[in-house]
């Protein structure tokens, strides 16, 4: 079973309250959400840490292939690209790493690169097994993070699964 403590804003205990679930059950999971600022594993000190790299992929361009059709711009619904000065501009911070602009080019300009946006921690306190999500400083957003810290821990459906969500959350039937 899967538990999720959310509220519409910071600083109502979220965190408090999922630490103390976790820490009460005969054996359970802890998901620190809160890839921003996350603290739950300040309660559990966790041992045995394993870390793994959270990458996204942004697409960089040849300049000697692109030929300033705009396909990309075009299909780009949050602006990620723009042609300035005769040259294809990407912005990092607000591609969704879709990668539908590499598939629609013509003229094959566009690649992807990998980008390190954080990590994910995993450990084991006592009773709990501790997955802690953290966002790098400066990076615009941290859902890659939430979702890999999700879909990891789907398959331990036996374990009671404690999930502190990021300051207002909402979450959906499937999650």
């Amino acid at each position: 079973m899967r538990i999720a403590v959310l509220s519409g804003k910071g600083g109502t205990g979220k965190t408090l309250v999922s630490v103390n679930l976790a820490s009460a059950a005969k054996e359970s999971i802890y998901i620190d959400c809160d890839v921003e600022e996350p603290n739950g594993h300040l309660f559990f000190e966790p041992e045995g840490v394993k870390e793994e790299e959270v990458v996204i992929k942004i697409p960089t361009v040849d300049e000697q292939l692109c030929n300033g059709c705009r396909t990309c711009i075009d299909f780009c619904k949050f602006n990620a690209l723009a042609y300035i000065s005769g040259k294809l501009r990407v912005f990092d911070e607000v591609c969704h790493s879709c990668g539908g602009c590499v598939l629609l080019c013509p003229e094959k300009a566009l690649s992807e690169k990998e980008k390190v946006i954080g990590k994910v921690q995993k450990g084991v306190s006592d009773n709990v097994t501790v997955n802690t999500g953290i966002l790098n400083t400066g990076e615009a957003s941290g859902i890659p993070i939430i979702k890999k810290l999700l879909n990891e821990n789907r398959s331990e459906k036996e374990k009671l699964t404690f999930i502190d969500c990021p300051p207002g959350s909402i979450m959906d039937k499937e999650n």
